[in-house]
């Protein structure tokens, strides 16, 4: 009998890398956007006037946004760098634990994501209220007023559904690359020796030789013999 995780184990993502391959590249690819969002912010708080938005209802939720609260967002995105940089180094060492951390935030994502939909389903004059409060040069900012709020449902859920497919794919692979890496750290020198009706686990070979030999050391080469 097969369990259901081990049904959706795979060593492949993307049709053609391997999962090691598309953590590491996943983490690689959250580093660099952590880092040019902690650039802009860093670059924001060092010179305000550079970020001067001319449009009146941006110029205030900017004003809202405090230097502690630009503090926050920073570290924030340090230690969005810091963990997937632990993700991507834990992938190609092979280090399982060093996965968890960034395994833990796209789960914690996907929830925050899945909540946002529910909030829509359960309240859905709050995208007609998010409408309102675009600024009045915003693209195709009547044509999307216009349209029912049955339909705004729809086209909000459709595309918070494919993000949380491709999230849930994304955790999927993460979770794959700790099992195979976590796999590959305790059975490395394991050998699996399988009959028609038993599978029998050898023990690894260091622990082999580590056992003492019951039997008798032979006699030294030139030892007279004894009858």
């Amino acid at each position: 009998m097969i369990s259901p995780w081990d049904r959706w184990h795979s060593t492949r993502c993307c049709l053609c890398c391997h999962v090691r391959t598309g953590t590491v590249i996943l983490g690689v690819w959250y580093m660099l956007i952590n880092a040019v969002v902690l650039l802009i912010l860093v670059t924001a708080l060092g010179d305000p006037d550079q970020y001067h938005l001319t449009s009146a209802e941006l110029a205030n939720d900017l004003d809202d946004m405090d230097d502690a609260n630009m503090c926050i967002a920073s570290a924030i995105s340090l230690l969005m760098i810091l963990i997937s940089g632990m993700a991507t180094y834990g992938a190609y060492k092979q280090h399982a634990a060093w996965i968890i951390p960034f395994f833990c935030y796209q789960v914690f994502d996907c929830a925050l994501n899945t909540l946002v939909a529910v909030s829509i389903v359960v309240y859905p004059n709050t995208i007609q209220d998010y409408l309102q409060q675009l600024p009045e040069n915003f693209p195709y900012k009547e044509d999307i007023t216009a349209m029912s709020n049955v339909c705004l449902v729809f086209i909000v859920l459709l595309f918070i559904g494919c993000i949380l497919t491709f999230k849930a794919y994304l955790i999927a692979c993460v979770w794959n690359c700790y099992r195979y890496v976590r796999a590959r750290s305790t059975t490395e020198v394991l050998i699996y020796v399988t009959t028609n009706d038993t599978t029998v686990l050898l023990p690894p070979y260091d622990d082999t030789m580590a056992i003492p030999s019951s039997k008798n050391a032979p006699p030294p080469y030139g030892a007279p013999y004894i009858a």
